[in-house]
Order: C-alpha cells, then structure tokens, then sequence
C-alpha cells in the first residue's frame, strides 16, 4: 500500500501517512517569490517574518523550500507537544473534517464530551468542568470573565513579565509586553514583581534570593491602589515569554494563600508548561496546587487551535446561575476537541510524562555542561522539557547581550537547529527550548551538539577551555 493513500469504503476511510518521506506538498516552489508575495501582501502583525519560507513539517524537524532541514526545539509555537504530522493526530483529522468538524455552539458532541470527561479525570478534584476554546488568550479572557462574574469583583493581579493573549482582559493582566499603542486597556489591573531569581534586587543577608518578601511587598502594593474589589490573581508557572523564568518553589501555594485571604480567585494559565512538558501532568502538580480556574491551550491541541477552561463545580453553577456568557463561534467545536482527546489518549498511553522527565534530565545536563563551557550563559533554567538559556555580556554584571544571542541563534538556524530567541529589552537575550516530548535522546543530542557549534564558532561567547580545544569542537562537528 502506497504511503499516504485513503485506502478502506466510504464507511471506514483512514489515511496511511507518509512516515520517512521528506514533506513535499508544495515541493518545487520558489523561494524568492514566494518572499516576494509575503511582502507585498500579507500585513505586520508585531513580528518581522523569517527569510525562509517554510513548506514542511514532520516529527521533530521542520523544512524550508530551499531544502534545508531544522531540528524544531520550539513544537511550532510552543505547540506540537507529539511533534509534526503525527500519524494519530493525522488520522483523526482526516475523520472528523469528514464526518464531525463544525456545529452550531449550543450542540453537544462526543469528542467534546469525551474530552471533558478525559481531561477532568486526570486533574485533582476542584478542577471538575470544561470548556473548550480556539486559543490561550481566548481561554484566559475567558477565565477572568468567569472570575468576575462569579466574585462579583473587577480587579486582576497579574505578574511581571507575563504573556496571557491578545484580546482585552487577557491583555490587560499582561507585563511582558504588547501594551503600548492601542488606548486604554481595562480598568482595575495590578502587577506583582515577576519572580525572577537571577536578577531580583531582594536578597536575604546570605545573598539568597528573598521571594517571599519580594511577594510580600508586591502585594502591600497592590493593597494600597486597589479599589476594593480584587477579583482573581492569573499566573504562569513558568513565565515562558518573560524568559523561562520557573516560579520559586513555595511561591503557588504563597500565592493562593494571599489570594483565598483577599476573598480572590487564584488562575493559573498552563498554555506551555501543561499536559506533560514539566515532566508532570500539569505544572500544578509538581507544586501541589489546586487553582480556582486552570486554562490550557497550545499542547493540547498539539498544534490545532484548541484551549480550555477548567474550575470546579462550585464555581462553574453559580457562575452559570449569574448569567456567566462566553459564546463563540468556536466554542466546544468537535474537529479540535477530538484532536485533544487523542492527544490525551496518546499521553497516558505511551506514558509521555515519564519520559518527557527523562530527556529533560538529558536537556538540562547537556545545557549545563554548556554552561560549564561559554561565559557568555548567564544562567540555564527551566523544568522539564522547558529549557531557557540566557546570554550575557559577562556573568559579573549580567549585561544583556542580545545582539551576541541573535548571532548564536542565527547561525544554530543555519546549521539545522530553531531555538527560539526571546531577545526583548524587558529581559534581555534568552533561547527559549521547548521540543515536543516525543524527543529521543538521540535528537537532544543532535541538538546539543549544534547549539555547541554555534556557541564556538561565534565571536565573543567567552569560551571557559583552552582555544585549541574551542577551534576543535568549532571545526569539528
């Protein structure tokens, strides 16, 4: 049977994908003018295009239409938790645009049902009803809404350098960056200090990093400006935009408790560190955390638009007793919730959590090691199969070096491996590394060993060995 063909009646169809076949659905494309349409047509969203014009994905590496092959250590946007083109996730597709896709938004389906009952299972109890949504900034809007509407209350703490989407309420609670240019943002926003140990001014007499009196501060603020209608606190347990930046430990549950003791909501967004990339199930689970309201997007869908709103029954009854509205579209559509059940199903099957805690153990030790080797790595952090590399001009004053990371991070891209360089003012040059967690440790090596290429080949990265040591591994590989 020929790869990729339908093959089966009209009753049971499924696709046979291609699985060691290079992409080609748009083989033999120019590149140049392909570009060349891009700049004539398609309109500035906030970020410059990339030269190459991507044409195919498939596993862990993406293809350019020049032919050049990428190790993707960023799952797309973050998103591809199971890699490109995954046969399963394939076939599922393929069914449900035939036979279940789209229904009007007050109609039930299976895969909805299915998906809701799977997801709802796996999380502790207090996480007991969901729904489903197109996007994370789409389910965060959502969450604070729900916030709103069941506490009564308007105001929303947020964290520095935080990233929660692009619609209104999402937008408002984020500090990392997108606020400027576009008038007023909602009323009753506050922002907490981002809990960011490597360059936090507060510091305990034995030079410690003093997050609680830095979260304890931060709230005495927020106290002081407030209204007196603080509704919900929004989070992420790893501030992926902001740099990688992983929450102290204690901090979730500090957290919740200045939250329950302001008659607030706690929120917690896992769009990146959920559904197996932390090495748990949820990120929550590895701080033993129950948050009023949890939101998923990204992972789940691995890579389709699909995220979600999960709270407790408490809350979702009286909400929806108070009038609590959030219809689209979109909203608990089949083709997408079928694609999450499937990634669930793969999840607990294959027990991806374990092994997504393996190969982060080979990513951060390989990390390290190249810590251990370029003086211009300030620091390597992250948790799991979520990875932050930041680049500085030394590690005495920790001066940002974005311009040195760029020129890591291009030539890493031109030898075969995307690691997405987050290289924002607000905090400096950072490599955000987050592979899907299907990873071999073969492939983290592949990696490694071109990041390592990059890192001595380039001018200013501070080599920590011998020279003749660093012009062999430059040449060598």
């Amino acid at each position: 049977m020929a790869p990729g063909a339908i093959v089966g009646d009209e009753d049971k169809l499924a696709i046979v994908p291609k699985q060691d076949a290079v992409p080609n659905l748009y083989q033999g494309l120019d590149e140049d003018e392909l570009r060349a349409k891009s700049e004539k047509h398609l309109l500035y969203y906030g970020s410059k295009f990339h030269k190459d014009v991507i044409t195919g994905a498939r596993g862990l590496y993406i293809y350019t239409a020049s032919g050049h092959r990428i190790l993707d250590w960023t799952s797309g946007q973050m998103s591809c938790l199971l890699g490109h083109g995954h046969p399963e996730i394939v076939k599922v597709i393929y069914d449900h645009a035939l036979q279940l896709d789209h229904l009007f938004s007050g109609m039930m389906s299976p895969p909805v049902i299915s998906l809701g009952e799977r997801l709802c299972k796996a999380l502790p109890e207090g996480l007991d009803r969901a729904f489903f949504l197109s996007t994370g900034g789409e389910s965060n809007e959502a969450a604070i809404k729900l916030a709103k509407v069941y506490t009564g209350k308007f105001e929303i703490v947020g964290i520095g350098a935080s990233w929660h989407g692009m619609t209104a309420q999402a937008q408002g609670t984020q500090y990392h960056f997108g606020r400027r240019g576009h008038g007023p943002l909602m009323p009753g926003m506050h922002m907490l200090p981002a809990p960011n140990a490597y360059r936090s001014v507060f510091s305990r007499p034995d030079g410690s990093y003093d997050w609680e009196a830095e979260l304890d501060h931060g709230w005495r603020m927020i106290d002081l400006q407030s209204c007196g209608s603080l509704a919900a606190c929004i989070v992420e347990c790893i501030q992926s935009s902001g740099g990688m930046h992983v929450l102290p430990p204690g901090y979730l549950k500090a957290l919740k408790k200045h939250c329950e003791a302001r008659g607030m909501l706690l929120i917690v967004d896992e769009a990146q560190t959920g559904v197996g990339r932390c090495g748990d199930f949820m990120a929550i689970n590895h701080e033993d955390v129950v948050p009023d309201i949890l939101t998923l997007s990204k992972t789940l869908g691995n890579g389709l638009p699909l995220s979600a709103v999960v709270t407790s029954d408490k809350i979702g009854l009286e909400a929806a007793d108070r009038g609590y509205f959030f219809y689209t579209t979109h909203v608990n559509d089949p083709l997408p919730a079928a694609v999450g059940d499937k990634v669930l199903e793969i999840l607990f099957r294959d027990d991806l959590v374990a092994h997504s805690r393996r190969m982060g153990e080979v990513l951060h030790a390989g990390l390290q090691k190249l810590y251990s080797r370029y003086g211009c790595i300030g620091q390597v952090r992250g948790r799991g199969l979520m990875a932050g590399v930041e680049i500085v001009e030394d590690r005495g004053t920790k001066a940002p070096a974005n311009e040195l990371a760029k020129r890591v991070g291009d030539l890493a891209y031109s030898l075969g491996l995307w690691a997405n360089l987050s290289s924002h003012p607000s905090f400096g040059g950072v490599f955000r590394i987050a592979p899907p967690i299907t990873v071999t440790a073969e492939q983290i090596e592949e990696g490694l060993e071109i990041l390592e290429k990059a890192f001595a080949q380039t001018e200013g990265t501070l080599p920590l060995y011998p020279k003749g040591e660093h012009e062999r591994i430059g040449l060598a590989m």
